[in-house]
C-alpha cells in the first residue's frame, strides 16, 4: 500500500493505511464498549481527522453513524437521539456528552491491525437530517449502496481522479462534507481537513497545496469574490471551483472568473438523493445547475395532477436512482416524499429538450440557508413560546449571500424587541436558523384552515417567488 498522505490536517499527514488503522482500533474500543451490528452511533464532531477515523470505525462494526451538527442546541440533539434511536455516541461536543455516554475524540485512538470488514450494502450506513415543511427535522437513511452510488455519481461528475487535491472546511455533518470526504477517500484523491472556515487559510493553501478543485457554497463564493487582495494569490493550480448547495449567483460567479481566470461548475443535490445534477466540465452554464448525471432519472410533474409535464413545462422534479434514501425516520414521513420510487425534491422548474435542468421556485416551504435546511415550524414553535407573542409565520426571502435568509413576522399582545425574539431563537436552535429580522405586524394572513399564506408575507416583502 502506498505511503502517499491520503489526508492532511494542520501539521498532521495519515496515509491511508494509518486512517484504517485508526479506525480498526477504534471499532475494537466501540465494540467493547457494546456497539454492535444494526445499531445506529450518534456522531457530533468538529472537522478533524478523527471524525474520518470515527465514521469508518462505526461502519467497520456494521452500525450506523447519526450525524449531528455541532451548531445544534440541546433540543435539537434530543429531538435527533429520540427519532434514531442512537444507543452509542462519539464525538467531542458537551451538548452530546451531556446526553449521553460519549467516547470523546480527544482521548488517544489506540491502532489496530487495519483489516477491513465490511457490513452488507443494503445494512444503514449513515443518518443525516433534513428539515421538512413542518415540525423538527427528519432523519434521512443511506444504506452503503446508496452512499456509495453517490460516490460514483460525484467521482464521475467532477472528473475527479487520484491525481486531483482538495480541500474542505464545510461541516462534515451535512451531506455535501461527508460526500465530498468519502470520494476524495475512494478516488484516491490528496485532501486536506480544516478545523474551521477561514477564507485568507482556504486560498494559501490552494496556493500551498496546489488545490486542483475546490468545493465552494455561496457565503464562500461572495468571500472569494469580495477578497481585496484576491490577485496576490496563485490560483492556477485549480481545475475549476464547484458550487453547490443553492443557486449560482452570476454576478459573484462572474466577478471571481474574471479577478482569477477559474471557471465554475455548479451543481445540484439533496441530502435525500445528493448527486441530481451536475455541469459539464467543458463548457459549464451558470444559469443551471447542469443536467442530470448517469445514474439519475428526473422528470417534471404538473403542480396539479403530478402528471409529467413536457420539455420546458414548468412543475414539481422528481428524481430516482440508486443513490436515493432507503426513507425517513420518522418512519411515517416517508410517503410524503416517495411514491413509486421517485423522490419529490419539492423543487419547482423544468427540463428543456437537451436534459438542461433550471430550478425556479419551491412548491414546499423550507427555507435553504447557505447548504442547510430550516423548517418555518420549528422556529415559529420556539417565538410561540415567549409570552408577548400572540401569533408569528416564519418566512425565507432571497439573500446574496445566504441564498435565503429568515424572516419571522410576529403579532404580539405587548410591546417586545425584535432582538430579544431573535436572541431567544439563537439559545434554542442553531445560528443559522434565527431569524435575521423581526417584522412586527397586525395579523397574520391564513387560509380558513389556518395555514399560514407565506406568499402573502413574502409579496408584502417584495419577494414575488420562494426561491
Amino acid at each position: 500500500m502506498s505511503e502517499r498522505a491520503a489526508l492532511v490536517f494542520e501539521d498532521r499527514e495519515y496515509t491511508l493505511a494509518a486512517l484504517e488503522g485508526l479506525a480498526d482500533g477504534l471499532a475494537g474500543e466501540l465494540e467493547r464498549r457494546g456497539v454492535r451490528a444494526g445499531e445506529r452511533v450518534a456522531l457530533m464532531s468538529s472537522n478533524r481527522p478523527e471524525f474520518v477515523v470515527a465514521v469508518r470505525a462505526v461502519w467497520r462494526l456494521g452500525a450506523a453513524v447519526v450525524l449531528l451538527s455541532p451548531a445544534w442546541k440541546r433540543g435539537e440533539v434530543e429531538h435527533a437521539l429520540e427519532i434514531t434511536g442512537a444507543t452509542h455516541a462519539v464525538g467531542d461536543h458537551p451538548v452530546l456528552a451531556e446526553l449521553m455516554p460519549m467516547r470523546h475524540l480527544d482521548e488517544p485512538i489506540p491502532p489496530g491491525p487495519g483489516s477491513c470488514a465490511w457490513p452488507p450494502e443494503q445494512a444503514d450506513a449513515v443518518l443525516v437530517f433534513s428539515s421538512g415543511t413542518t415540525g423538527m427535522p427528519k432523519a434521512v437513511r443511506h444504506t452503503h449502496a446508496s452512499l456509495a452510488a453517490a460516490v460514483r455519481h460525484w467521482r464521475d461528475a467532477l472528473g475527479l481522479t487520484a491525481r486531483d487535491r482538495i480541500q474542505i472546511a464545510t461541516p462534515p455533518s451535512h451531506i455535501l462534507g461527508l460526500l465530498n470526504i468519502v470520494t476524495a477517500l475512494e478516488t484516491g484523491a490528496w485532501l486536506r481537513l480544516h478545523r474551521r472556515f477561514d477564507l485568507d487559510r482556504l486560498l494559501q493553501h490552494i496556493e500551498l497545496d496546489r488545490i486542483t478543485v475546490e468545493m465552494a457554497v455561496a457565503p464562500i463564493a461572495l468571500a472569494i469574490a469580495s477578497h481585496p487582495k484576491l490577485e496576490s494569490y496563485d490560483l492556477s493550480s485549480l481545475r475549476y471551483i464547484m458550487w453547490g448547495a443553492t443557486p449560482v449567483t452570476p454576478s459573484v460567479a462572474e466577478t471571481v472568473t474574471r479577478r482569477t481566470g477559474v471557471g465554475w461548475v455548479p451543481a445540484y443535490g439533496a441530502s435525500e438523493l445528493p448527486v441530481i445534477a451536475c455541469n459539464p466540465l467543458d463548457g459549464a452554464r451558470l444559469d443551471t445547475p447542469g443536467r442530470p448525471v448517469p445514474g439519475v432519472s428526473a422528470r417534471v410533474v404538473s403542480l396539479e395532477t403530478g402528471a409529467p409535464v413536457g420539455p420546458g413545462e414548468t412543475g414539481e422534479i422528481e428524481v430516482r436512482s440508486d443513490s436515493l434514501m432507503a426513507g425517513y425516520l420518522p418512519a411515517e414521513a416517508t410517503a410524503e416524499a416517495l411514491h413509486d420510487g421517485w423522490y419529490r425534491t419539492g423543487d419547482v422548474g423544468s427540463l428543456d429538450a437537451d436534459g438542461w435542468l433550471r430550478l425556479t421556485d419551491r412548491s414546499k416551504e423550507m427555507i435553504k440557508v447557505r447548504a442547510f435546511q430550516v423548517a418555518p415550524a420549528e422556529v415559529e414553535a420556539v417565538l410561540h413560546g415567549h409570552p408577548a407573542v400572540a401569533d408569528c409565520a416564519v418566512f425565507g426571502v432571497p439573500d446574496p449571500v445566504d441564498g435565503e435568509a429568515v424572516v419571522a413576522a410576529v403579532r404580539t399582545t405587548r410591546p417586545v424587541a425584535a432582538a430579544e425574539l431573535i436572541d431567544l431563537v439563537g439559545t434554542r436552535l442553531a445560528s443559522y436558523k434565527r431569524p435575521s429580522r423581526v417584522e412586527f405586524v397586525p395579523e397574520i394572513p391564513r387560509l380558513p384552515s389556518g395555514k399560514v399564506l407565506r406568499r402573502v408575507l413574502k409579496e408584502r416583502h417584495g419577494c414575488t417567488s420562494d426561491t
